[in-house]
């Protein structure tokens, strides 16, 4: 039978002293990720909005008029019963029309803040509030 050498190896300590310094790393990285990941969630849905509010002016050309409250977002997917000019779909998909909370954007026509108000209530998923939780809207605040 062979002797066994003498390994060197890594102490309990040494692997618990740096467990302790990898979690207070992540204790202050991780708080700084969760806001730019809620920023970029706001960014998202700016941009989304910008992108709907381009499909509803395509619609209008279409149409003639931009779809009702009652019709809704949906009307840039599917042709609406009582749309007489309707070249669409403008928008790609279902999920177009849905914040990044997964809720859909909320549309108004005629609109209270200019001809249609295309928003979400952010985060929250109620109206108002501020940071990661305030409103995205179409119109200048």
């Amino acid at each position: 039978m062979k002797a066994l050498k003498n390994e060197d190896g890594y102490t309990l300590m040494e692997l618990l002293v740096v467990l302790v310094i990898l979690g207070l790393i992540a204790g202050i990285a991780a708080p700084q990720i969760m806001k730019y990941l809620g920023r970029a969630k706001s960014g998202t849905a700016d941009l989304q909005i910008e992108a709907i509010v381009s499909a509803l002016d395509f619609y209008k050309m279409d149409a003639g008029t931009y779809p009702t409250t009652e019709q809704g977002l949906n009307a840039l997917l599917e042709k609406p019963e009582d749309a007489k000019s309707w070249f669409g779909p403008y928008v790609s998909k279902q999920s177009n029309i849905l914040d990044p909370w997964g809720e859909p954007f909320k549309y108004r026509y005629p609109g209270e803040h200019g001809d249609f108000d295309v928003y979400s209530w952010g985060a929250d998923k109620r109206e108002g509030g501020e940071g990661d939780n305030a409103d995205i809207i179409s119109w200048e605040p």
